[in-house]
């Protein structure tokens, strides 16, 4: 059974009595050949660990089965596991779970599921939580390989985009602080049923072993991203200004102390730039606390 045909899709929708959520955001891939795409990419060894966020009617799932030791499916939508349990049923290493992603602890999952090879997490995200998801998988410091996933192309233009451009943003410098990123493919809105009204873009997120700053304080700098780019048209010195409670004159102390002109907005800073910010801001307040 080819799932990714429409035909397939369609009869599948009417024998379940199976209606599409606007709300969760539900699009069926119909490319095969993004599919294979999604899969070679992801690099799925025999002993590795999939785990899939959304596999909707399991058409990455069943791909995905074919080359991992084990895929563990999360789906937020009840409605789609008697699906799931009759197009994965020739699967045995395939395990369906109907929970919220979002609330769900995935290195607890990874930690129960994992055999000897990696982790690797792939999914076709719903556009409205894409970012949410992204960084929760990073934030936890979910113990996996890397992420390959579907995502509105506008988000993974923000993802890729580097300093000096309009789509540099806080979401881009975080992503780029803990993976590597490599777009894999350019996705159509015509490829999905139903069609949605944008472009996606699949990226593969390597997960970084080691991360290309150091910092003294992992949170500090985080603060520094956020407050930067909190009102991106505002220069560094006052955008920065009640960031960790520092008053402007020692905001101006700080970047002076780096060589970082305070007029200087956010969206112009690399990830070297930001960390010294953040490595000055811990070091005046340690400083100052004494």
């Amino acid at each position: 059974m080819k799932l990714y045909a429409p035909s397939t899709i369609k009869e599948i929708r009417e024998k379940h009595g199976f209606r599409l959520s606007k709300s969760l955001g539900q699009n069926f891939l119909t490319d095969k050949n993004i599919i294979d795409r999604i899969i070679e990419s992801s690099d799925i060894g025999p002993e590795d660990l999939v785990i899939e966020i959304g596999p909707g009617i399991g058409v990455l799932t069943a791909e995905a089965a074919q080359y991992a030791g084990k895929v563990a499916a999360v789906e937020i939508d009840r409605n789609l596991i008697p699906i799931l349990e009759e197009t994965l049923a020739p699967y045995s290493n395939v395990t369906v779970i109907n929970q919220d992603v979002l609330k769900t602890n995935l290195t607890e999952l990874v930690e129960r599921c994992r055999g000897k090879g990696g982790v690797k997490i792939i999914g076709n995200l719903p556009y409205y939580i894409t970012t949410p998801i992204i960084m929760k998988i990073l934030e936890d410091h979910v113990p996996a390989d890397s992420i390959t996933i579907m995502m509105q192309k506008e988000v993974a233009d923000r993802i890729k985009a580097g300093p000096g451009s309009k789509t540099y943003g806080a979401l881009s410098a975080a992503v780029q602080y803990y993976c590597t990123i490599r777009q894999v493919a350019a996705v159509p809105k015509e490829v999905f049923v139903p069609q949605p009204k944008v472009d996606s873009s699949v990226l593969k997120l390597d997960i970084r072993k080691q991360h290309p700053v150091e910092l003294i304080d992992e949170k500090m700098f985080f603060v520094c991203i956020k407050s930067g780019f909190g009102q991106r048209r505002k220069t560094l010195l006052n955008s920065l200004t009640g960031a960790a409670g520092l008053s402007k004159d020692a905001v101006r102390e700080i970047l002076n102390a780096v060589h970082i002109d305070p007029v200087r907005r956010a969206e112009t800073l690399d990830l070297d730039e930001f960390a010294a910010i953040a490595n000055q801001m811990t070091e005046h307040i340690k400083n100052h606390q004494e």
